[in-house]
């Protein structure tokens, strides 16, 4: 049976009320916002031709204290607006019953960016980060599995800073959410 987040429609913020209530990384995350720039053409053809759909809604699941969050929300909602796709903001921390069915490699990793239909029934789901970026964690997560071990911090670190390097100096990483949300969309 198909998972339903139905219950959920109309409890989260716009994106702008995300934005406007933001206590931490509201600068950064507006000017990832105003940096973003379609690269290919044929993606941005394809999310202006979901305007006529009226049959998706989105969830994310995001905390403004969360780096991914600040540099993949602003890329989603810039890609959602050119789709005209209906989307709420769920803050995390308010919404644990929704995270708890998004774990990442059983773990809670924001952001989560919940496709549905109409009814609430989930269609599929990107997140927290982009594949050339989470593969890194999730081989860290594969090579390091005691959260205890003594060197579990510094390794942690090692990867975090990888992940850094993964997502680039500047919007590298844009055209490839774009490319990643169309291919999962295009399987609706």
């Amino acid at each position: 049976m198909k998972q339903n987040v139905a219950h959920k429609f109309g409890q989260g913020l716009t994106p702008r009320q995300f934005v406007e209530g933001m206590t931490k990384n509201q600068q950064a995350f507006e000017s990832w916002y105003e940096k973003f720039a379609w690269e290919d053409q044929d993606d941005r053809a394809y999310f202006e031709s979901l305007n006529h759909r009226d049959d998706l809604r989105v969830l994310i699941l995001a905390a403004d204290w969360c780096g991914d969050v600040v540099r993949n929300v602003p890329v989603v909602f810039r890609i959602l607006e050119t789709a005209g796709i209906k989307t709420e903001v769920l803050i995390l921390e308010e919404n644990q019953d929704v995270m708890d069915d998004f774990l990442t490699m059983g773990g809670r990793a924001v952001p989560i960016v919940i496709f549905t239909d109409t009814g609430g029934y989930v269609l599929g789901h990107w997140g927290p980060r982009p594949e050339h970026v989470q593969s890194l964690m999730r081989e860290f997560k594969r090579e390091n599995p005691d959260r205890e071990a003594p060197d579990y911090e510094s390794k942690i670190a090692e990867v975090r800073k990888a992940m850094g390097q993964a997502y680039g100096e500047g919007t590298e990483s844009h055209a490839v959410i774009a490319k990643e949300l169309r291919s999962l969309i295009s399987g609706f």
